[in-house]
């Protein structure tokens, strides 16, 4: 999801973009350890160590503004900036119910990218996250179906990050920026928020803002950093 800010980003900043424990390429936690915010930045701060990093501008997307979040309380961060950030949420919201969309998906692998060719199959995949599929390369939407169906650790990150509410925000002192998706389905945006934090809204932008706008993004995490 990164990817369309990648060149705007990395023409003003060192860029390093991960895969989180157990999605992308990145194997899931160890031993079993549960996948919470608080043990997923746990584990993108020793990365850090293991690339000799003390502290890092962090940004993330849903959870990962919520994992963001949690290295800033750790310590690691120089700033945050969170896009559409999950755990601003009033209490738990408890397990998702609905179909196993996901083992849907994942019967939909083969065909995918066939889908993924056509505008329309782009917004039949996507139209929950993004705001303007149309405007994701299908190669690009492939990527992200795949990504979403088959990675080992959602589900458990997912009922982990539904089962908390974010807190600690006396925990950071290091400047954080909140961004918004004007469109966003899946997160809303809090009634209240800590006063002195910047909040924004990305317009004409859904959950995952990048591919809709990456020129809005971008301008939002190098003013976050700045």
């Amino acid at each position: 999801m990164w990817e369309p800010v990648l060149e705007r980003l990395g023409a003003e900043r060192d860029v390093i973009a991960v895969d989180m424990p157990g999605f992308g390429a990145s194997p899931p936690l160890n031993h079993g350890t549960a996948p919470t915010p608080q043990a997923l930045a746990g584990s993108l701060a020793g990365f850090l160590d293991a690339l000799g990093l003390d502290r890092v501008h962090v940004a993330g997307n849903s959870l990962g503004g919520w994992v963001a979040l949690e290295l800033a309380k750790a310590g690691r961060a120089l700033s945050v900036a969170g896009l559409c950030t999950a755990g601003f949420w009033t209490r738990p919201l408890g397990p998702r119910s609905g179909p196993d969309v996901r083992r849907f998906g994942r019967s939909l692998l083969p065909v995918i990218p066939a889908v993924v060719r056509s505008a329309a199959g782009r917004r039949a995949l996507l139209a929950s996250s993004v705001g303007h599929p149309e405007r994701v390369p299908p190669a690009a939407a492939a990527r992200l179906v795949r990504s979403y169906v088959t990675a080992p650790a959602f589900e458990a990150a997912n009922a982990a990050m539904r089962a908390d509410v974010f807190s600690g925000v006396e925990e950071i002192d290091v400047p954080v920026t909140l961004a918004w998706g004007e469109l966003d389905r899946l997160v809303r945006r809090p009634r209240s928020k800590p006063e002195h934090w910047p909040s924004l809204v990305l317009r004409d932008c859904g959950h995952i803002p990048t591919w809709d706008d990456p020129a809005q993004v971008s301008r939002a995490l190098l003013h976050a950093s700045a």
